[in-house]
């Protein structure tokens, strides 16, 4: 007999549908229901770098654990794209369910006996219920929604909430929406019942979190931060950013009286002019930012050498895709760490943020700001496309209304007025290489200066004296030193191991999962690190342990890459656990390298074999 699987509020269900089918709203639908029951839910979509036709996939994990990282494997799957059906079907797990659309049979060549087949007619229901070609798509989408809250037994008054939530301002459109989810239910209630071992039941395990998108947090922390001006061009998966900040300075940043904008939002013609706007209206004193992803990031590094070079405040967000080139512009990746890091030609080296849910998002784009004023330099938070353009679950975003920003050394008017001595642009008078600036208008007569790209004294002269421009090179990494001591520390858990793991970004998700598994059996400490440069903490860390996995997302070990490059340290005690193909890294991909990794460098067995 058939061992199905069984389980209540943990598996892995995926949907297999058509790019531009309105399906994505349909299984957003079903995801926030599992949340709004209280039960931990994490979602990704998985689309093409076209419009329209190609398939894509929405993967749910369901998991009253609160592990919220790509599992991998699937229990269940809904397979409605003919393209992807073969492929879907032999890739369910044993045991597990595939529902399909009935109204064709399925192929002579469909025959595994270890799995559930749950038929539902959705193009025969559709074509029987509505006769708008476009209404037949849609709501077959709904359609097979409704027949999930039944098999998973579901209640089924959160999809009717959900639904009226949503269509708050189009009532209209509540009870077609509400009707196609019944159709779907009571076919699925009249003709599978008892089939699924599958069940979803109401829990209270979300507290008070809240689903956003990582590019949303970004977005609204940039508002929250006084972010003013946006120069940008659009390139996946950033594009939403700026989106989401002109939404909200439409709702936050328009003045109530006069009714004009108070932000400046530029579409350039290409990433190289929207730095340079950036530049521009940093310069000037406002606080400027874009977001771009890895290949814009190339086209802008000539102008982050000159923002490095000149020390002026650069917020810039940086969705990472895979790469290079055009590379695959919809899947994730953590690729862009060294091209981000040493930015431009010659010498620089460029504050970097790793931000790990929608909450950091936000919280680190607030800080990026601080940074990058506070330091005069460039600042990049270097989020992804699956933490960006996924919905996550993740604490509420948080403000404190007595925050004040940190806009750096800025003299004012009166301050110009009392200097005593000769005022350099660049001199460092604090010994903590961040010299003192000022602001275009500040003053008729004082602080006033020449901003360049050429070398330069402390007074802003131009000048080709090499000894010079060493003394100003050198200034440049006490600032450096500088930022190591107030970027955001490393998050250390354990201290009873030689053996330790690294991991950033959002690696987080999936290595918080393997390290639970992993501590059951092995002692391990970890070590999430949030910003480059390194603090002492990462040295510390690095320097105490004699065997250490660094966790990435990328080919080249860019990560141990900086590690070893930045502090000194033996390359031989890093262990790379690398994940490129584009995906989400799963825990269980983790556990068995890491292990594998200890069992073959464990003395014992080395002497056993």
């Amino acid at each position: 007999m058939m061992n199905t699987i069984k389980a209540t509020n943990d598996f892995v269900i995926r949907f297999a549908n058509v790019n531009g089918s309105g399906s994505a709203s349909a299984n957003n639908l079903f995801s926030k229901a599992v949340f709004r029951l209280g039960v931990p839910v994490s979602a990704k979509n998985i689309f093409p770098s076209n419009i329209q036709g190609l398939p894509t996939w929405f993967e749910v994990r369901i998991n009253e654990q609160g592990y919220l990282g790509r599992r991998g494997g699937y229990d269940f799957i809904v397979a409605v794209n003919g393209q992807t059906m073969a492929r879907d079907y032999n890739e369910l797990l044993p045991g597990g369910y595939f529902f399909y659309d009935s109204s064709k049979r399925l192929p002579e060549t469909f025959k595994r006996d270890d799995i559930i087949e749950i038929g539902i007619p959705l193009t025969e229901i559709c074509n029987a219920q509505y006769t708008d070609p476009r209404q037949r798509q849609i709501f077959k989408n709904i359609i097979y929604v409704g027949a999930l809250a039944y098999l998973f037994d579901m209640d089924f008054s959160v999809f009717e909430d959900s639904i009226k939530s949503q269509f708050a301002k189009k009532a209209k459109l509540i009870e077609p929406n509400i009707q196609a989810l019944m159709l779907g239910f009571n076919y699925a209630r009249e003709n599978h019942e008892d089939v699924c071992g599958l069940n979803i039941h109401r829990r209270d395990l979300c507290g008070d979190q809240i689903l956003m998108e990582g590019n949303a947090a970004a977005g609204l922390g940039a508002v929250f931060a006084g972010a003013t001006v946006a120069g940008w061009y659009p390139i996946t998966p950033s594009t939403s950013v700026v989106e989401a900040f002109e939404k909200f300075c439409k709702a936050y940043r328009i003045d109530k009286e006069t009714g004009k904008n108070k932000f400046a939002i530029v579409q350039a013609e290409d990433e190289l002019a929207a730095i340079g706007i950036v530049i521009g209206a940093s310069w000037n004193g406002a606080r400027a930012f874009t977001a771009t992803s890895g290949p814009g990031v190339s086209l802008m590094s000539e102008f982050l050498g000159l923002a490095y070079f000149s020390e002026i405040p650069v917020m810039l967000m940086d969705i990472q895709r895979t790469g290079p080139s055009t590379g695959m512009p919809t899947r994730t990746q953590q690729s862009d760490l060294i091209s981000a890091a040493y930015a431009s030609h010659g010498d620089t080296k460029n504050v970097l943020l790793f931000p790990a849910n929608p909450t950091e998002c936000f919280q680190m784009t607030v800080v990026g700001f601080d940074l990058a004023e506070r330091l005069q330099t460039p600042v990049i938070l270097m989020s992804d496309l699956d933490l960006g353009m996924n919905v996550h679950q993740c604490d509420p975003i948080q403000w404190d209304d007595a925050k004040v920003y940190d806009r750096g050394k800025v003299l004012n008017k009166q301050q110009l007025n009392d200097l005593t001595e000769r005022w350099g642009r660049y001199l460092d008078v604090d010994g903590d290489g961040i010299p003192y600036r000022t602001i275009p208008g500040t003053h008729p007569e004082k602080g006033a200066y020449f901003t360049r790209g050429s070398s330069h004294d402390e007074y802003a002269a131009y000048t080709e004296d090499g000894q010079v421009y060493a003394r100003g090179m050198q200034r440049l990494l006490v600032k450096w030193d500088t930022a190591k001591k107030i970027v955001p520390p490393a998050e250390i858990s354990g201290n009873e191991s030689s053996v330790g793991v690294i991991y950033y970004g959002t690696s987080d998700y999936s290595s918080q999962e393997a390290l639970d598994k992993l501590r059951i059996t092995q002692a391990i400490d970890a070590m999430r690190i949030k910003a480059f440069p390194f603090g002492q903490e990462v040295a510390a860390f690095v320097a105490s342990h004699q065997q250490i996995f660094v966790i990435e997302q990328n080919r080249d070990a860019q990560m141990k890459t900086l590690l070893v490059n930045e502090l000194g340290a033996n390359p031989a005690k890093f262990i790379e656990i690398l994940n490129i193909d584009g995906m989400p890294i799963t825990a269980e991909f983790l556990v068995n390298e890491i292990q594998g990794n200890l069992h073959q460098n464990n003395p014992m067995n080395q002497q056993e074999a």
